[in-house]
């Protein structure tokens, strides 16, 4: 893999992290189409390149991180206390728990049968039919009605968190089950938004650390160290663009066209996989 291929990647992977479109379809769909075979070395970078993305989302959500921190060391009893930020601190790890049992039971059996082109067009295709279901319904039902994060619970946390174990099918996009779950169980969209991005921090950082300490050495081995640095900085550029645009685009347009988009690509992706102008 060279600089080029990396800079690519990596702003596939910052653009298209936390948009409901799956940056892990996106990714290997890029690494094919840049001649980068599959192996273990780049499987494990479509994960570990996660790392810009998760620095981008810290840089712009600080004040609920911030949040979160005073209210859990204020229950230990070493700040202030914030009720509130500990109550979404605790629903954030609620939410991540479904996916650390899943992750660790199915992990080696996802990349094995999962990490093709064809089960990613699947679910681009079925995804993108679930968003334009919620879209309608959320048009009929108004924009604003819902819960705010506030008003969160932990157990419309732990089913958040059952939908999130969805997304360990690539193609299926964390964002999309994180954001349509969050709404299908009472939250407005920005709230759904917010806690998607919030979550996708723990689970991405798990995600990355895990990875990186089971096949991190191969990849660097493989690859070097470049790749990894120069394609994290190119995720968090992206990523930090492409949040921004998300949250503002959402506020006055909804999801339809993230539905319509995923549609379209597993159409197009499948028709070239067929005509066989894509390896599977």
């Amino acid at each position: 893999m060279n600089w080029w291929d990396a800079i690519v990647l990596g702003f596939v992977e910052g653009i298209t992290e936390y948009l409901p479109v799956s940056s892990t379809g996106h990714l290997i769909l890029s690494q094919r189409a840049l001649g980068v075979p599959e192996t273990t070395a780049s499987n494990a970078y479509a994960i570990c390149i996660q790392a810009g993305a998760i620095l981008a989302v810290l840089g712009l959500y600080w004040k609920h991180v911030a949040q979160i921190g005073a209210g859990w060391f204020g229950k230990v009893g070493l700040g202030k206390g914030n009720e509130e930020g500990f109550r979404l601190g605790f629903n954030i790890i609620v939410a991540f728990l479904p996916a650390v049992v899943f992750g660790l039971l199915f992990d080696d059996w996802i990349e094995q049968k999962l990490f093709g082109l064809w089960p990613i067009v699947a679910a681009w295709f079925v995804g993108g039919a679930a968003i334009l279901v919620v879209s309608l319904r959320r048009k009929k039902g108004g924009a604003d009605l819902g819960k705010t994060l506030s008003d969160l619970t932990w157990q419309i946390a732990l089913g958040i968190g059952f939908l999130q174990c969805l997304a360990m099918w690539p193609g299926t996009s964390r964002s999309l089950v994180t954001i349509v779950g969050g709404v299908l169980v009472g939250l407005r969209l920005a709230a759904a938004v917010e806690f998607s991005f919030l979550l996708g921090v723990l689970t991405l950082c798990a995600a990355t650390v895990y990875k990186a300490r089971e096949v991190g050495p191969i990849m660097i081995e493989e690859y070097g160290w470049m790749p990894m640095i120069v394609g994290s900085l190119a995720a968090w550029i992206s990523a930090v663009i492409a949040v921004k645009w998300m949250v503002t685009y959402l506020q006055e347009h909804g999801m339809a066209i993230f539905g319509y988009y995923r549609v379209v690509l597993a159409a197009v992706v499948a028709g070239l996989l067929a005509a066989g102008y894509l390896v599977p």
